[in-house]
C-alpha cells in the first residue's frame, strides 16, 4: 500500500512539472564549477542526461537517509532503519527501537498497536523534547499504556544476533533482547558525490547542507532547502522552504518563514501536532500567558466516535488574549490544529473562538470549549 500511494504521488508530482514547461531530467547531478553542473543519467534510464547545465542560481533539494552508524550491521536482515524495516516479511514479535524521535516514536505506535512486545530505547530523558511537556509526557504515558517499555537516558553500544534474535548492547551494561532491531537515531543528507568539495559548500557532521535565514548556502546564488539541510525535515515545511528559495533567487527583497506558524504533525497513535510556542518557551521568555484546555471526552464528536483520548491546549497572553501556541494530541491533530494557525495568523485572539459558532458536533468545538476554560482563569 506505501508502494501504491508513494508510485501515484510521484506520477502526479511528474505530470506537474511537465505541465508547467519545466525541464525534468533523471540522473544524478556533479558540480563542476559554482554555476554549472554534469548530469549523470540514472542506469537504465531512457529520457537523456549526460548533459551540462549553467544557471544563476540553483537550489539543491537532495532530502536525506537513514544515518547508519559504524558499529552496526544494517546487511544483517534481522537489523533494520526507518527505510528498511517496512520491508518485513512478517510482524515481529518482539522489536527494539533505538531513538525515540519523530520517526522512532511514529514505529513504536504502529508496532505496538499491532501486537508486537516492544522496547523504545532513547538517550534523552524525554521523548520528543521540543513538544510542548505536558503533551509529551501524555504521550510518553499511552505509550506505557500500550505496552510499550520506554527506557530513558540509555545509549546504544554495539548489536550482536544469536540464536536468531538481536542483543542489543547499551552503555549502562544492559542488554536487550528482540526478534528485530531497528535503529531510528537520526538521518543523513543526500550529499555524497555531488560535486559540493569543488565549491565549496559548508557541511556539518551529518552531510547536511548549512544554509542562512534565506536557505542560501556559503554560496549566495546556492540555495538548500527540505531534509538536506536538517530539522525540522518535514514534507510541508520542506515545500514551503523551496517557494521561498525560488522567491529569493529571482525576487528583489529577501523573505524568511514564519518560524512561529508552522506546524508539526506527528503520526503516532494518537496524533500530535502543534504550532507556535511551548510553555517551556514562554516561561523562560518570562511571557505572561494562561491556558485553556478541552479535552475529547467533553465534547459530542469524541463520545460520539469513541475517540475520547485526547486534549486541545490554548496559550494565549493574558493581557491582550493574543493566540501564542496551539497543542493537540488526539484524533485527527493535524487537522485540528490549522484553525489556531490561522487565527494566530492574522494575529487573531481568544476572543474569535468564542464569538464563532462551530459545525456541531466536530472535534474544532474543541477550541470553543478551550477559549471558554482560558478565560475563566483570568
Amino acid at each position: 500500500r506505501r508502494n501504491e500511494a508513494t508510485a501515484s504521488l510521484a506520477d502526479r508530482l511528474d505530470n506537474t512539472l511537465r505541465r508547467n514547461g519545466v525541464e525534468l531530467t533523471r540522473g544524478t547531478a556533479v558540480f563542476t564549477s559554482a554555476n554549472s553542473i554534469q548530469v549523470h543519467p540514472a542506469e537504465g534510464d531512457s529520457s537523456g542526461g549526460g548533459e551540462s547545465y549553467e544557471a544563476p542560481y540553483f537550489v539543491i533539494a537532495t532530502g536525506s537517509r537513514p544515518w547508519h552508524p559504524d558499529n552496526l550491521d544494517f546487511s544483517h536482515p534481522l537489523i533494520r532503519d526507518s527505510d528498511t524495516i517496512l520491508g518485513l516479511k512478517e510482524i515481529p514479535r518482539s522489536l527494539t527501537i533505538i531513538g525515540a524521535g519523530v520517526i522512532g516514536c511514529e514505529y513504536a505506535s504502529i508496532f505496538s498497536h499491532l501486537g508486537v512486545k516492544l522496547n523504545l530505547v532513547n538517550p534523552r530523558q524525554e521523548l520528543l523534547d521540543f513538544l510542548d511537556l505536558e503533551i509529551s509526557n501524555a504521550l510518553a504515558y499511552l505509550m506505557r499504556e500500550q505496552g510499550v517499555r520506554i527506557r530513558l537516558g540509555e545509549t546504544l553500544e554495539s548489536a550482536t544476533v544469536e540464536n536468531g534474535q538481536v542483543l542489543a548492547h547499551m552503555a549502562s551494561g544492559k542488554i536487550i533482547k528482540s526478534d528485530v532491531l531497528l535503529f531510528a537515531n537520526g538521518r543523513t543528507g543526500n550529499t555524497d558525490s555531488m560535486g559540493l568539495e569543488t565549491i565549496p559548500l559548508q557541511i556539518n557532521q551529518r552531510r547536511q547542507i548549512e544554509v542562512n535565514e534565506y536557505f542560501q548556502t556559503s554560496q549566495p546564488h546556492i540555495f538548500a532547502v527540505g531534509d538536506v539541510i536538517g530539522p525540522p525535515a518535514l514534507a510541508s515545511t520542506a515545500m514551503e522552504q523551496g517557494r521561498i528559495a525560488a522567491l529569493n533567487a529571482f525576487g528583489n527583497k529577501m523573505i524568511t518563514p514564519r518560524l512561529d506558524l508552522l506546524p508539526t504533525g506527528i503520526y503516532t497513535i494518537p496524533e500530535i501536532s502543534m504550532v507556535g510556542a511551548t510553555e517551556e518557551q514562554l516561561t523562560a521568555e518570562r511571557v505572561p500567558y494562561e491556558v485553556g484546555a478541552a479535552t475529547y471526552r467533553e465534547i459530542a464528536r469524541g463520545q460520539i466516535s469513541g475517540n475520547t483520548t485526547g486534549r486541545l491546549k490554548l496559550l494565549f497572553h493574558r493581557e491582550t488574549l493574543a493566540l501564542l501556541g496551539v497543542h493537540v494530541i488526539g484524533d485527527q491533530a493535524g487537522d485540528l490544529v490549522h484553525l489556531g494557525q490561522t487565527v494566530m495568523a492574522f494575529g487573531g485572539t481568544l476572543e474569535y473562538f468564542v464569538n464563532q459558532v462551530l459545525n456541531y458536533p466536530t472535534y474544532s468545538e474543541c477550541y470553543r470549549v478551550a477559549a471558554l476554560n482560558g478565560i475563566n482563569r483570568l
